[in-house]
């Protein structure tokens, strides 16, 4: 015995094979949820894995492209936009989909208002907890409306049921926008955002480092009373010249330093900068009573002297440090000597 049943919903037919295990909505094949439970568990499924805002941007460009097809679907069966737009109210009430009305259009001017009161997504959303309009339905009429007027139409939510509203009240228009340009404005939004973010933290690494190598770079090392050496790490640039310099003559006076060495073993990649700056500082010491003393002078680094035009012979110049030290003690009238 084959058990198929049908029936006329106030226009809308409705059969079900249940040999085939099937229930067909108007000619075509459909499936039943229960909207508090199974289908909001799909819903909060998507916005978890997708997060909420990227899940209403799903809905709507899924809402809009179901619409399309519903357009599509009518134009072949029905034809006439007028007929078809008269014929949907009584679809979607007896599809399960709430109460809707097309308070207007204009198939001329590619407007339309349509109101849904009670609808599944609105049912979905109470179910939810939220307080803000979904968008599958107004994404979903922005489809059909588009099909039907055969140009590109958007929304605006003019009334809302989830935010206390009767009903909720969709004004559709002509417009360039669609949900693939949404999809690309999201996308560089979240492009921008994580820029911002990865800039953010790179400026908060680079603080934290910054403050380290202050600590760590070229620190003042008293050798003997009034004898002090300060090694040149690396490359300087203004940053790390300045923060040398500003340390180096603020401890000048705490340490009574007569001499100070600079010693430039571990300096790399000299430029005229660093050439300036070795000036400056040298100046500098000078003004507060301090002699400076060049350590480690490498060759490339007196090539580059001379190249350069830079006068240093008024500095006295040793080629390691213990002879710059022996240099200090012997003009404080202080030697070492060995314990026997």
């Amino acid at each position: 015995m084959m058990k198929k049943y049908d029936i006329d919903v106030n226009g809308s037919l409705f059969d079900w094979d249940l040999d085939k295990g099937s229930i067909t909505f108007e000619n075509d094949e459909v499936v039943l949820f229960w909207v508090n439970t199974a289908f909001k568990t799909l819903i909060d499924s998507i916005e978890e894995i997708a997060g909420e805002k990227e899940a209403r941007l799903v809905l709507e460009t899924a809402g809009y492209r179901t619409g399309l097809i519903v357009s599509d679907f009518y134009l072949k069966s029905i034809g006439k936009p007028e007929e078809i737009l008269d014929k949907l109210p009584n679809t979607y009430v007896t599809a399960g989909w709430g109460i809707t009305e097309i308070l207007s259009y204009s198939i001329e001017d590619k407007t339309a208002v349509v109101q849904v009161s009670n609808g599944w997504e609105y049912k979905v959303n109470v179910a939810q907890g939220k307080e803000k309009e979904g968008t599958f339905m107004p994404g979903h009429w922005a489809g059909v409306l588009t099909g039907i007027f055969g140009s590109k139409v958007w929304y605006r939510v003019a009334k809302s049921q989830i935010s206390g509203d009767d009903c909720s009240v969709y004004e559709f228009f002509a417009s360039d926008i669609s949900p693939s340009l949404n999809v690309n404005a999201l996308m560089e939004e979240q492009t921008l955002a994580a820029q911002e973010e990865l800039d953010r933290i790179t400026k908060q690494r680079t603080e934290v480092l910054s403050e380290i190598i202050k600590e760590i770079s070229s620190p003042i090392i008293p050798v003997l009373d009034s004898i002090l050496v300060v090694p040149l790490v690396g490359r300087y640039n203004e940053i790390r010249a300045e923060e040398l310099l500003n340390k180096t003559l603020l401890n000048l006076p705490r340490y009574k330093a007569e001499f100070l060495i600079i010693d430039l073993t571990s300096l790399s990649r000299v430029d005229d900068y660093t050439l300036s700056f070795i000036q400056k500082f040298v100046s500098a010491a000078s003004l507060l009573g301090t002699t400076c003393l060049l350590v480690g002078i490498s060759s490339e680094l007196s090539i580059k002297v001379t190249q350069s035009g830079y006068r240093i012979n008024h500095i006295p110049c040793f080629s390691i440090l213990q002879q710059g030290v022996n240099y200090a003690l012997d003009q404080l009238g202080m030697e070492i000597i060995k314990k026997m």
